[in-house]
């Protein structure tokens, strides 16, 4: 990373842990009896040992490494909260992830190295849609935990995206940011406040390197990817994958 994205860098880990630490202080104890109950309905039972999750991966990162994309999960699973791990995306879907990258070196990057994996919320749940059970159960209070931590995320991503950007140069190029996750930023989805905080929150400028997919959880991602090349055979790899990100982008935030 350049000097003043090392800067911005460091400062939003420090911001963001922080604010774990504080929400987990607050909450902790009122959201592991509704993560258990939420789970207990189509889950076998885990070791649940983190209700918040900060991104343990953020510590290892160093001024040396370069970031080449954001990926924005949806938020910390069965894997990612155990205290052993409080790391994004190691799961299955972040093995599938890893192994795109892996596979595909037009991209030059190795997925836990050169990418910065965020969640829109770092509220944990055995699966993503336990979240609507947890803020059913969990009253006001809980609630506005989940809506407030969607928004702190989107702020403070889109914030730092800006700014690794703004301060690239030719060997630490400006970023782009993958928004996975298409189905829960539609319709009743769960993430509408974070989609519609993110995008309050960017430039024009800076949002053309906004692009939105399928999750890579059930391999999704490369479906739907594969699907889209069929109709677009005469792209490259890394233009198919522009194209579709920006086609969801479109059907997500609009024109």
């Amino acid at each position: 990373m350049t000097p003043a994205q090392w800067k911005a860098f460091t400062d939003f880990r420090d911001r963001f842990k922080a604010k774990c630490r504080e929400w987990d202080e607050r909450f902790s104890d009122s959201l592991k009896p509704l993560q258990k109950a939420a789970a207990e309905k189509d889950t076998p039972d885990y070791p649940l040992e983190t209700a918040l999750v900060y991104n343990r991966a953020f510590d290892d990162i160093t001024s040396a490494d370069t970031i080449r994309y954001f990926v924005i999960g949806d938020n910390p699973g069965k894997d990612e909260q155990l205290a052993k791990n409080n790391r994004y995306l190691v799961g299955q879907s972040g093995k599938i992830a890893a192994g795109f990258f892996a596979r595909n070196p037009e991209f030059q990057t190795d997925f836990r190295k050169n990418v910065l994996i965020l969640n829109k919320t770092p509220v944990h749940t055995a699966k993503t849609a336990h979240l609507k059970a947890v803020a059913k159960a969990g009253g006001v209070q809980i609630q506005k935990l989940i809506q407030d931590s969607q928004a702190w995320m989107a702020e403070e991503t889109a914030r730092l995206h800006a700014a690794l950007c703004a301060t690239a140069d030719s060997e630490n190029p400006a970023p782009e940011l993958w928004l996975v996750g298409y189905a829960e930023l539609k319709g009743k989805g769960l993430f509408l406040h974070y989609r519609d905080v993110l995008r309050a929150s960017y430039t024009d400028q800076v949002w053309q390197r906004v692009y939105v997919f399928q999750h890579f959880s059930m391999n999704r991602f490369l479906i739907d990817l594969k699907s889209f090349r069929k109709t677009r055979p005469e792209l490259s790899l890394q233009e198919a994958v522009h194209a579709l990100g920006r086609q969801h982008r479109i059907e997500i935030f609009g024109a």
